[in-house]
């Protein structure tokens, strides 16, 4: 019986070389209506992947690194079967006392039979609710600065976005 899988999957791979061979190497040149997939699009999340940006205190001119600060990740996902799934959201550790922001989200984070299709970041919470806590939506902040273009760090398997600066600002401002 181990034979028989043997020589379906050799006829398997010579079909697939054949009908492969036939298109000239021109993905699709058969087959006019068929699109090239996306595979990074549809696979986001193969890797680790790193959202790291800045937030401020604007106050007038003025930009001010807010420490302490923090920004929330979420991210659309569907099922097996492309239905959509109840969002996924991450927030990222406290600013640093430039502003920096890092958040993370591994594969083991999301259930097996979800795909994530698309990320945004926001402003989450900021640490001076007096004097600076109104946000805005300076590249995003508040409708969600989609991650779309990343850097690929080859030591750390991992896809780097970075979105913002985001900004808080206060009310008179």
């Amino acid at each position: 019986m181990g034979f028989s899988h043997f020589c379906l999957a050799i006829s398997a791979a010579v079909s697939l070389a054949v009908i492969a061979s036939a298109s000239d190497g021109v993905y699709g040149a058969n087959y006019p209506n068929l699109e090239k997939p996306n595979l990074e699009k549809d696979k986001l999340l193969s890797t680790l992947i790193g959202i790291q940006g800045l937030i401020y205190c604007k106050s007038g001119p003025e930009l001010i690194p807010l420490a302490g600060a923090v920004a929330r990740v979420t991210c659309l996902a569907v099922d097996d079967y492309g239905y959509e799934t109840a969002p996924l959201s991450i927030l990222s550790g406290a600013t640093d006392a430039k502003g920096y922001f890092f958040a993370t989200l591994s594969p083991s984070e999301v259930e097996d039979e979800r795909k994530i299709k698309e990320c945004k970041a926001f402003l989450e919470v900021s640490p001076l609710l007096k004097t600076c806590n109104v946000p805005t939506d300076v590249n995003k902040g508040i409708s969600g600065a989609l991650l779309d273009s990343y850097q690929f760090l080859t030591q750390k398997n991992m896809k780097l976005f970075t979105v913002g600066p985001f900004f808080y600002t206060s009310e008179t401002d």
